[in-house]
């Protein structure tokens, strides 16, 4: 098994660590050959909260999938994530160098450089810049400047943002671990990497991953992300409400949701009731699953209406036609596509990775979608149009340059 053929991705979780491993088959199809999760210590809602915690809970999953794949893990794409990751638009302008006025990859390299010095908040630094379009002296939508003439280059782009401290600190969990990281992403963009296809992300969507102590979203339009945020809430509240609702301990309340939970009242049984010696021989007592059917919808609407008030503030509420893709472990709770539709007032759908085979079926579940999508973001950078790429603000230079290199030589 060549090991340059390899792709892996750990979706750091503030619950579970989810890792995929990915082939690169000769005939180019990517193939998911190992899975793994285990407990998250020293995470807390993206955040690393314990050095020590993290890096034992990051070994003791790797472990797991190493012995499934039969070779060690050495280099990964890694997720990050958290309430401090912002995003920015941003625009870089310069003048085209050349005395003959034809465009060359040294001024795109110039005008993507001007395009990351913004006014960055103190202890941030660049995660991705996300160039959307460039324009030659006023022609506007062009996606690949280089070769045309001109004497003014601008382009548009999204900037994301995260805190220095938190950056510094995944890489030296990974660096106590013995694993390299080789790319560091905005978590939901990987997500939308194995769940939209691009026919969404032209058409204009919105892809919700629900976490257990956050949700993250991103939205999409004419292939570009507008914009992308963290929210503070997740799956973890809904059990907490429950737990404070009904009177019980927050394990029993998770077995609750998820073996009788739904977020619509109209669908719980009114009769039926819930016996908690059913779950817990330790508990007893009983309750209707109407009345955790309110409980949970309320939190679910209260996400929902969190997503949508962002939405409204880049003028996309209501307004995007491919609608809501909802994903992640905390997506699966039953009636939660029906909330959502009720509450954005567009179509909505639960969302599963694709664009890979693999004969494990836990690859396709929509709480891998994170982990799978770190590892089609690692098969696929290196080949799109530059113009749709991420980079990187620490290498931008060279690996604009590596781009340059296989475009020239194909």
């Amino acid at each position: 098994m060549s090991r340059q053929s390899i792709i892996t991705g750990i979706d750091l979780g503030s619950s579970t660590i989810r890792i995929a491993v990915g082939q690169i088959r000769p005939e180019g199809d990517l193939h998911i050959i190992g899975l793994g999760e285990g407990s998250s210590d020293g995470i807390n809602k993206g955040v690393i909260t314990s050095i020590e915690d993290t890096v034992s809970s990051i070994s003791a999953c790797t472990e797991k999938v190493e012995r499934m794949i039969g070779q060690n893990i050495e280099d990964v794409c890694i997720g990050i994530s958290g309430t401090h990751i912002i995003s920015q638009e941003s625009r870089g302008v310069v003048a085209v160098s050349g005395a003959d006025g034809d465009i060359k990859r040294e001024d795109v390299e110039r005008v993507l450089e001007a395009a990351e010095k913004v006014a960055t908040p103190p202890n941030y630094e660049i995660i991705h810049v996300l160039p959307r379009s460039f324009s030659v002296d006023k022609q506007v939508g062009i996606l690949d400047p280089v070769g045309m003439t001109g004497v003014r280059l601008e382009v548009e782009a999204q900037i994301i943002l995260g805190l220095s401290n938190q950056i510094k600190n995944l890489n030296k969990c990974f660096h106590r671990v013995g694993i390299d990281v080789n790319k560091t992403v905005f978590t939901v963009l990987a997500t939308a990497e194995a769940v939209l296809d691009k026919q969404q992300k032209e058409l204009g969507a919105v892809i919700v991953n629900i976490g257990s102590a956050t949700t993250s979203f991103a939205v999409f339009e004419e292939g570009d992300v507008l914009t992308a945020k963290v929210l503070p809430i997740g799956a973890r509240h809904i059990t907490n409400d429950l737990a404070i609702g009904l009177r019980v301990p927050v394990e029993l309340a998770e077995l609750i949701k998820i073996n009788y939970g739904t977020s619509l009242p109209e669908k719980a049984g009114r009769n039926k009731i819930i016996n908690f010696k059913d779950l817990s021989e330790k508990e007893e007592g009983t309750v209707s699953q109407k009345k955790v059917a309110q409980i949970i919808e309320a939190r679910c609407e209260e996400i929902f209406k969190m997503v949508d008030k962002e939405l409204a503030e880049i003028g996309r509420k209501s307004k995007l036609p491919a609608g809501v893709i909802l994903t992640g472990a905390g997506a699966k709770l039953d009636g939660l596509v029906e909330t959502a539709k009720k509450v954005f007032k567009t179509p909505a759908s639960l969302g599963s990775p694709q664009g890979f085979m693999s004969g494990i079926n836990k690859a396709f579940d929509p709480s891998f979608s994170t982990a799978v999508g770190l590892v089609l973001w690692g098969k696929s950078e290196n080949k799109q149009e530059f113009s749709r790429l991420s980079f990187s603000s620490r290498k931008t230079k060279d690996f604009i340059k590596k781009i340059f290199r296989k475009i020239s030589s194909t």
